[in-house]
């Protein structure tokens, strides 16, 4: 059987990425690439409806920019293709991030492999590095971690190499709940409880960190529950957003007492770290 390949650019990435892949995952789309732009997605040619593409993509059109190109590719080549496009992570030369048909990296401190499907925190986009980047550096050795929004549990699965314990997860797409805990297994990480849902699982649970790559509009919305959860001296690291969103997400958590420890940036891509 032959497969389509879906190259898929939209504007803005990571929200829009997220939305699409979703709903093209109701049409028979099975895996799911991130890129720098958008992502590749891959379905088999006899499922395949580009009337169904046009009027999905159609939908979103009045809050996404998207363009795409579509492309056959052979049986024979289709997995290898896939796997061209789908890159193994190096970040600080400290923690690897890789498929588990790549090769384990030698010298590498962290060695994570992350079952590649339909959710995001693969590690190709630049926020997950932001965050990557930032739990490298904190002191999470018997600290109690909330992974919000998790995606695949790569940030879960760091922080339990990094020492955290207990570590929460959450995500409200079944797809990531499902995927994280296929994760967790591949990595035989045993100290991570995966919920699905959303912040309303937080009432009367605190955490010393709490992570959340999520888009700005939930981060903003959810930033008071966050602080609730928060420990005193806690870590609310925070990524999802632009450097142009900075200013917005310093104030709403600086309205709740929390002060800015650090922020780091990529490609106009933001992380904020705030203390308790």
């Amino acid at each position: 059987m032959n497969h389509v390949e879906l190259i898929v650019n939209v504007e803005p990435q990571e929200l829009g990425s997220d939305i699409l892949i979703a709903e093209l995952s109701e049409i028979e789309f099975e895996s799911f690439v991130e890129s720098e732009t958008g992502f590749y997605a891959y379905i088999k040619e006899d499922a395949y409806s580009e009337i169904n593409v046009k009027k999905l993509f159609l939908n979103y059109s009045h809050i996404l920019k998207i363009s795409y190109i579509s492309k056959i590719i052979e049986k024979q080549n289709w997995a290898k293709e896939w796997e061209s496009n789908y890159q193994a992570i190096d970040v600080d030369g400290k923690c690897s991030i890789r498929a588990p048909f790549h090769e384990k990296k030698k010298n590498i401190d962290y060695d994570i492999i992350i079952e590649p499907k339909m959710s995001f925190g693969t590690g190709h986009h630049n926020t997950t590095q932001l965050m990557i980047k930032k739990l490298l550096k904190l002191n999470l050795n018997n600290k109690s971690l909330l992974d919000m929004g998790c995606g695949t549990g790569v940030l879960a699965i760091l922080a339990s190499m990094l020492g955290a314990n207990p570590i929460t997860a959450i995500d409200i797409d079944d797809w990531c709940y499902e995927n994280s805990i296929e994760n967790l297994q591949k990595n035989n990480i045993k100290n991570v409880a995966v919920y699905k849902g959303d912040s309303k699982i937080l009432n009367g649970k605190s955490f010393n960190t709490i992570l959340a790559n999520i888009n700005k509009n939930v981060l903003l919305s959810d930033m008071k529950v966050y602080n609730n959860s928060l420990e005193q001296n806690g870590n609310l690291v925070l990524s999802g957003f632009f450097e142009t969103d900075i200013i917005e997400i310093n104030k709403s958590a600086a309205d709740l007492g929390l002060k800015m420890e650090e922020k780091l940036i990529i490609d106009e891509w933001a992380m904020l770290h705030f203390k308790k």
